[in-house]
Parts: C-alpha cells; sequence; structure tokens
C-alpha cells in the first residue's frame, strides 16, 4: 500500500495523529485535547487546528476513538457483537463539518446479551491492526478500562471491560485508602505480594479497606500502597477473567499495549499458568488504520 492519510486517535483526555505520505510516516503530534479536554473549543476547531501545520497536504483523515461517541464531536453508531473485524472499513462514518478535508471516523463496537452489555471505540482498531500481524483467538488491551477480547476466524464473538486502572487512580487519589501515603515509589516485591493476594482473593471489595488499615497500622510501607494496590487489582483481573472465561492454563493470551503496563499483567499471566506475546498497542493501531485507508475508494 502507498498511500498517504492522516491517522487520528481521538480519546477522552489525549489526541495523537499520525501523517503519512506515499506509505511513509513523515510526522507526527500529540495533545492533551480529548475530547473531554477541549479548553473551551469545539471539536471542529481543534480538528483544524491539529492539522493546520500539514494543510499543505490534501490527504484524507480516518480517526477512531471516543471522537466517534455521544461525547465527542460526530456520534457513530456501535457495529453489534459478533463482529467481524474487516468490515470496520466499509462501515465509516463521513464528518462533514471536517470539509475541505476528506475524514471519517471508524465505528466502535458493542455487545448486548443476558449477561453482558458492553461497548469499545478506539481498541476495534488495534485489533484490526494487530490480528492481521498476529492472529489469536483472545486478546488482553490493559488501560484505564482493560479489555479481554475473544476473537473466532476473525470474528469478535465476545468482550468484556475490566476498570482496573481507573479503579487504582480513584482509590489512590480520591478515597481514604491514599490518605496521608504521599510519593509513591516502584517496588517489584510489594506488588508480587498483592498480585499473590488479588489471585486467591474472591472477596476484593474487602482488601480495600483493608490496604488502608495495613498502611495506617504500619504493616505496610506509605511509598508503596500503590504497588500494593496495583498487584492486587491485576491479579484479581486475571484470576477472575481466567475463572470467568474458563480460559485453560497454557493457553496464550496476545497483550495489546504499552511495554511498562504490559509487563505487570505479563507477570499476572506467568502467575496464572498462561502463555502470552507482546504487541506494541501504538504500532497495532498504525496498522489498523493502513487496514482500513486501503479498502477506502
Amino acid at each position: 500500500m502507498n498511500k498517504s492519510y492522516i491517522a487520528i486517535d481521538w480519546g477522552s483526555t489525549n489526541l495523537r495523529a499520525w501523517l503519512y505520505l506515499n506509505g511513509e510516516l513523515a510526522a507526527s503530534q500529540r495533545s492533551e485535547a480529548g475530547v473531554t479536554r477541549l479548553g473551551g473549543r469545539t471539536a471542529e476547531q481543534v480538528f483544524h487546528e491539529i492539522l493546520a501545520p500539514w494543510q499543505q497536504h490534501d490527504v484524507p483523515v480516518v480517526m477512531a476513538g471516543m471522537v466517534g461517541s455521544n461525547a465527542g464531536w460526530v456520534p457513530v453508531p456501535y457495529l453489534p457483537c459478533p463482529t467481524r473485524l474487516t468490515s470496520l472499513a466499509g462501515r465509516l462514518t463521513r464528518v462533514a463539518q471536517a470539509a475541505p478535508r476528506a475524514a471519517w471516523v471508524i465505528p466502535g463496537i458493542s455487545i448486548v446479551s443476558a449477561d453482558n452489555c458492553n461497548v469499545m471505540r478506539g481498541e476495534e482498531t488495534q485489533l484490526l491492526g494487530a490480528y492481521r500481524s498476529e492472529p489469536a483467538t483472545l486478546y488482553l488491551m490493559p488501560g484505564t478500562h482493560s479489555k479481554w477480547v475473544r476473537i473466532n476466524d476473525g470474528v469478535i464473538d465476545d468482550f468484556r471491560t475490566v476498570m482496573t486502572g481507573e479503579l487504582h487512580h480513584l482509590l489512590l487519589k480520591h478515597s481514604l485508602v491514599g490518605v496521608g501515603i504521599g510519593e509513591q515509589r516502584p517496588d517489584p516485591d510489594v506488588f508480587r505480594q498483592g498480585l499473590e493476594l488479588g489471585f486467591r482473593e474472591t472477596h476484593i471489595l474487602r482488601c480495600l479497606f483493608e490496604t488502608r488499615a495495613a498502611h495506617v497500622l504500619g504493616q505496610l510501607d506509605n511509598s508503596v500502597v500503590g504497588e500494593w494496590l496495583s498487584g492486587l487489582l491485576i491479579g484479581n483481573e486475571v484470576a477472575q477473567m481466567q475463572r470467568g472465561w474458563d480460559i485453560e492454563r497454557g493457553e496464550t493470551v496476545a497483550v495489546i499495549g504499552n511495554p511498562a503496563l504490559a509487563a505487570r499483567y505479563q507477570q499476572a499471566l506467568l502467575y496464572a499458568g498462561l502463555n502470552h506475546r507482546l504487541l506494541d498497542g501504538d504500532a497495532s493501531f498504525q496498522a489498523g488504520i493502513r487496514s482500513i485507508v486501503n479498502e477506502l475508494e
């Protein structure tokens, strides 16, 4: 593929854009102007500001993420599961306000069943790119809202969202658990101890206040509460998903994300007896966009 285009990953808190010319990455930009941080501007204004340095390049723009949500720029309907990944390219929504540029938003994916009501936006593009290069049946996408996804022959059959990252942030910043703990530091041993308890514990809510009690009573150093809590939550997430989805020991999980966070999940997967391979999140996203652009007229 030898096309020129702009790819945008527009989330709640950040925006990233990449300019490709003749199939090669020519420039990139990052901004904190996510759809919830527009700073009094409209999404349309931010769009044109971000792309102003590239105005001489009359190339199409393909966007993914929260830009297509009801809190974003243009509400784009979800594709219901089961959804074939290759169907994304045929279900783009054109953004009229982007004129004179030709711009589209990739749809998110939803699932509604008796025991699961879920949505994703942005991850579907990463999944498309990851599946193109590293086909797998089970993907894990760690983050603020971790996604676990089952794929069968290129079709997303099921997925779950676990709010591990957001819960960690809220507990440390906006609850009694984090009061008085001060600056945090890394401690692999404490993370591992929390991880092991997270695997064993079925009553995770009980452990949360006990985390506060532990540092108040001097049983847990204030500076490693974040490490303990990270291990506890990640360990419990992996254990619950392994049990809930009947993931057999020895099964391989493809982990899509940044290396630092993925490394924590890799420890949990190893503890669970699961194999894994790591795929770069940005590379997967850009591969997904590239695949969609290649199908545009």
